[in-house]
């Protein structure tokens, strides 16, 4: 059984002060876990120098014995100068590999970017970000640093839509991070979806989300639309709509060994929602033999 928990978790006490990484870190090897997932961005939480920072908080995980298995980082390569975009990411690249992390996830797209005037298409995006990702992944290679995206940011979310990113793309050192609850915010059965990209998945990110109809009033503060109008709100895992334990039973037969990551975004108290689906996760997995 091999859980970690995501930095991007902790956000309701980190932002606000209440903990700081390195209690961070004391918290996911308390409640079990043998790695913790590394969210990074361009400056360190606390202003300090960012390699500085990620380095000393991969030297403490070491003490506590607690493996980092994938750095995880935004991207967007839809935009006027993709390769300034590329260069970025590198850099990324270059303190995961300082950080002796193997796999680092970076996203594909955001949004479309400010005056593009053409059709706001998956079509039009697709031979853009291909080469850029290519790039990342090939560079990424040659420092021991696999690469990978997940089915995030609405335009390239959905299966079919990751499928032709990694179609495109056709590189070895380039893989997927699947996000269970993540479809359902394009209005994809997340179950079926999963299924599709089984043979890609290099980390897996559990996350779990309440549903309702877009026929409903707004639920409020909290709640989310979907790319067709729904609305959906992450909570605590095992707890929401989305078929969690169908979606870990069908990778787990699929012969995957690597991690489950805790990805909590909720609304709820932060640290007692983190317990709680850690609580869920590992019982699910005992449940299903892993």
């Amino acid at each position: 059984m091999k859980t970690c928990i995501s930095t991007y978790s902790f956000s309701g006490v980190t932002y606000n002060g209440k903990m700081t990484y390195p209690e961070v870190l004391e918290k996911t090897k308390a409640l079990g876990c043998s790695g913790v997932e590394f969210v990074v961005n361009d400056t360190a939480p606390d202003g300090s120098d960012l390699a500085e920072f990620w380095l000393k908080l991969a030297e403490q995980a070491k003490k506590l014995e607690l493996e980092v298995p994938i750095y995880t980082t935004g991207a967007n390569f839809f935009q006027k100068d993709p390769e300034k975009e590329v260069e970025r990411v590198k850099k990324h690249v270059d303190l995961a590999a300082a950080c002796g992390i193997k796999l680092m996830r970076h996203d594909v797209m955001a949004s479309f970017y400010e005056g593009y005037e053409g059709p706001k298409t998956f079509a039009a995006v697709l031979p853009v970000v291909a080469p850029a990702i290519r790039e990342v992944a090939e560079y990424a290679a040659s420092k021991g640093v696999m690469t990978c995206s997940e089915n995030h940011g609405r335009i390239v979310q959905d299966s079919e839509r990751m499928l032709a990113v990694f179609a495109a793309v056709n590189h070895p050192n380039y893989r997927y991070l699947c996000d269970i609850g993540n479809f359902g915010g394009v209005d994809e059965d997340c179950a079926i979806a999963v299924s599709k990209l089984l043979p890609l998945i290099e980390h897996v990110h559990v996350k779990d989300a309440f549903w309702r109809s877009g026929m409903l009033p707004n639920p409020g503060r909290g709640w989310n639309k979907t790319r067709a109008g729904n609305y959906r709100r992450a909570t605590i895992f095992g707890q929401g709509d989305a078929p969690t334990y169908q979606c870990v039973r069908t990778i787990l037969e699929s012969g995957y060994k690597g991690y489950f990551s805790l990805e909590f975004e909720g609304i709820e108290d932060t640290l007692l929602a983190i317990e709680i689906s850690m609580e869920n996760l590992h019982r699910m997995l005992k449940e299903l033999g892993a």
